[in-house]
């Protein structure tokens, strides 16, 4: 029996999460985290503290995660990470203080089968075609930019290869933020609109072709908790982090 904590188990992710780990034979749902909750810990210090877990499960937000995920480390508490706003140079340090203590931490920008389908595919395609650049579509709402999706999949492009560009971004004349923020050696291009709710899509192009790769985020929650509850079961059997949910798919 895995012992799993939720932080943000009020949330829109996380209660469906919590829900999916109770309901789970092999999980028990030992505490959960949310400040506005009065039936919960403020805290995951506060809750690691108090109750025995072997998997913490961070659905929060972009200015909490990482406190929390440290949190855990330091108590020798593996970690599911479904928040975004997480760098890379974060991800070197989680990855570091994982390893020192030996516990796993399994870290994806969207949780979602679809998601990380489109990290395989799109790696596959960097292979092959020279040019590339990632859009990422949310809600007029969402805080941070661009999407731990969309960061992710810059960041897994960046393993493949550079992507070629015609006019090299310190040349560019005009102002240079149109060409978007530079992750991993990737343009990525953020739109805020009402009516999105997180949408990552890699345009590919070589001279007369392009290949358009793109993953929809719907109104439901249910997509994401299939592909958590994979990782809470995966989290125990490894040391360090793993990024991506396509790495624990077979």
């Amino acid at each position: 029996m895995i012992r799993v904590c939720v932080a943000g188990v009020t949330g829109w992710t996380g209660s469906a999460v919590a829900a999916g780990v109770a309901a789970a034979p092999d999980l028990e749902l030992a505490a959960g985290v949310a400040r506005s909750d009065p039936e919960s810990f403020s805290s995951v210090a506060e809750a690691l503290d108090a109750v025995a877990a072997d998997v913490l499960v961070d659905y929060t937000h972009a200015a909490a995660v990482k406190e929390n995920v440290l949190a855990a480390l330091a108590r020798r508490v593996g970690v599911v990470v479904g928040s975004s706003g997480l760098s890379a140079a974060d991800y070197d340090e989680i990855d570091e203080l994982a390893r020192r203590h030996e516990v796993g931490v399994v870290a994806a920008g969207n949780f979602s089968l679809t998601a990380a389908l489109l990290l395989r595919f799109a790696a596959e395609a960097a292979r092959h075609v020279a040019a590339w650049e990632v859009i990422d579509y949310a809600s007029a709402g969402k805080p941070d930019a661009p999407s731990g999706t969309a960061r992710e999949l810059a960041e897994r492009l960046d393993t493949v290869a550079s992507p070629a560009l015609g006019v090299p971004i310190a040349d560019v004349l005009g102002a240079a933020e149109a060409r978007g923020a530079t992750i991993g050696g990737t343009q990525v291009h953020s739109l805020r609109l009402p009516g999105f709710s997180v949408s990552t899509e890699a345009v590919f192009a070589a001279d007369g072709e392009r290949l358009s790769i793109r993953q929809d985020a719907g109104s439901s929650a249910a997509p994401y908790v299939a592909g958590t509850l994979l990782a809470i079961r995966a989290v125990p059997g490894r040391v360090g982090l793993t990024r991506g949910l396509d790495q624990l798919l077979g």
